[in-house]
């Protein structure tokens, strides 16, 4: 295909506006003309003809050197690969057409090789708007990823080019959320303070509602309260670009995922902390949570439970308590999946939310899919609660919603999980007993599973993880009599000198007073019998 290079004036006739070309009397001066190139394209699949041009070079090596790279680019491609023809000559016409740097031509090749986009002009926004609409999961999970896309990366590293993404894009992102919170908490701060200000100001008094006017004007002018970018949802939008990359990689648009490799601060999750005496009272005292997870004893569990009996979701509470299932599963579980001849239910589904929007749900994972044991006394309980919710059913007659769920609304509607979580939360309050979530509730159940000796195998499947160490990682916290039996118990499997010799301090010092009563005992007994013959 044709190509060239030539020497071009851009000078104008001021009278008529148009260029001087080869009539430019400075044309011959060495260095007055810029060079420019062009080379002729594979034509349209219709036809139409194409081509490569460029200008502006200073000298004619360099305007050559260009044109033989354009040429070394179009001879990547076999003359019967029409297909590859296509790509390159696509590429070439889209590269000068925007002035773009010409590509490397071994990169050009190892991608073209690969089936990669050979431009490479795909920004970050774009591939992540892509990658959203084609995901295929529940809304909850589609509304998590749209809101880390649309608050964090897409203002950060969205205009940046997929392909030329690196460690130190990222990391710069996080620095600048980190920053970014810095500054959140500064502001709510400064809004704190003024709000506090306004209240200790008086209502009457010209002088005070001319302060409190113009203090609330500047309230009014102050960034809304708002919360930080903590631990975990920072660990989510690298989650989040890791496995957006991750498919960029298998569909071989990119070779390398920064979001692999970039480090941030890692989550320290609270650990779960039992309502102990001590704990209750300082809690009483000062109002503070020793940890945001707390766990109540089996008392506190039952206390709980015997003030909620008549509650009309106390069957939710008992079933929870004992047998940890997670709320949406305990919302969303159908009578069709709980067989109480057999003492067993099968968690197949739940209800989750969607900011407030309740949507039906299978499990998370595989592990949720599973068998839960029951005992006779929540068989019981849930053998009550049905007789209830068939009464229920016969007030409400034909108003009343056939849902075909274990746990509803009065008529027989879902339960919204957040309005279950306010209710519980108030009961909590109203009982007396220390604060927990109804999350803890769970923690709780495997609490007392663990506590009672179960294998942790059992345990697991029971509250649907995936694997045994996730178990033991969250539920490390154990009643404080199992702490005390289990250290009495490895502290008699060391024999030690000093106990022997206090065993034998001790056991001597017992026949001892043994030898003092009976000796008492005989004073007594000579007493008497000389009393008896005084008689």
């Amino acid at each position: 295909m044709k190509g060239s290079t030539y020497r071009r004036c851009s000078c104008r006739d001021p009278k008529t506006g148009k260029e001087l070309g080869t009539s430019c009397p400075k044309r011959n001066s060495r260095n007055h003309c810029t060079y420019s190139i062009r080379q002729e394209l594979p034509p349209h699949e219709d036809g139409s003809r194409r081509s490569f041009a460029r200008g502006g070079y200073t000298n004619a090596k360099a305007a050559q050197a260009d044109l033989d790279h354009v040429r070394a680019l179009l001879g990547l491609v076999e003359a019967d690969d029409p297909e590859g023809t296509q790509l390159v000559a696509e590429m070439l016409a889209e590269v000068s057409g925007e002035k773009l740097p010409l590509p490397d031509v071994e990169e050009t090749r190892r991608r073209l090789k690969a089936g990669q986009d050979l431009v490479g002009s795909l920004t970050v926004a774009e591939w992540l708007d892509r990658w959203l609409a084609g995901k295929r999961i529940r809304k909850s999970g589609i509304s998590r990823y749209e809101t880390d896309i649309r608050v964090h990366l897409k203002p950060h590293i969205g205009q940046q080019r997929l392909d030329r993404l690196r460690v130190s894009h990222l990391s710069e992102m996080f620095t600048a959320i980190a920053d970014g919170n810095a500054e959140v908490l500064e502001q709510n701060a400064q809004r704190r303070t003024a709000v506090e200000e306004l209240a200790t100001i008086p209502w009457k008094g010209v002088e005070n509602r001319a302060r409190r006017k113009a203090l609330k004007e500047a309230i009014d002018a102050m960034p809304a309260f708002r919360r930080v970018t903590g631990p975990a949802t920072r660990q989510h939008v690298k989650a989040t670009l890791r496995a957006s990359l991750n498919d960029a990689i298998g569909q071989q648009i990119i070779t390398f995922n920064p979001a692999a490799h970039v480090e941030i601060d890692p989550v320290r999750k609270p650990k779960a902390l039992v309502w102990t005496d001590e704990r209750v009272a300082k809690w009483e005292q000062t109002g503070e949570k020793p940890s945001p997870v707390m766990v109540w004893t089996p008392e506190q569990t039952g206390a709980f439970l015997d003030f909620v009996a008549a509650d009309r979701l106390y069957a939710m509470w008992h079933l929870i308590a004992f047998r940890g299932l997670r709320r949406g599963e305990a919302c969303g579980q159908p009578w069709s999946e709980t067989n109480l001849d057999r003492h067993s239910l099968t968690v197949t589904g739940q209800l989750v939310q969607d900011g407030w929007e309740v949507e039906a749900s299978e499990p998370k994972t595989d592990s949720g899919f599973r068998v839960v044991a029951l005992d006779d006394d929540t068989v019981g309980v849930l053998e009550r609660h049905r007789k209830q919710q068939e009464a229920d059913r016969a007030e409400w007659g034909s108003a009343w919603v056939n849902t075909g769920l274990v746990f509803t609304q009065e008529d027989g509607s879902w339960l919204h999980p957040g309005k279950v979580t306010d209710l519980f939360e108030r009961l909590v309050a109203a009982s007396g007993l220390p604060p927990i979530r109804l999350h803890d509730l769970r923690h709780g159940a495997a609490t007392l599973m663990l506590a009672a000796d179960i294998d942790i195998k059992i345990v697991s499947d029971t509250l649907g993880h995936s694997d045994t160490r996730i178990t033991r990682d969250i539920y490390q916290s154990v009643l404080p009599h199992v702490g005390k039996s289990a250290a009495e118990a490895t502290a008699k499997l060391v024999p030690l000198q000093r106990k022997s010799e206090e065993n034998k301090a001790r056991k001597a010092a017992e026949k001892a007073k043994r030898a003092e009563k009976a000796k008492g005992k005989g004073k007594k007994k000579g007493k008497a019998k000389k009393a008896a013959r005084k008689g």
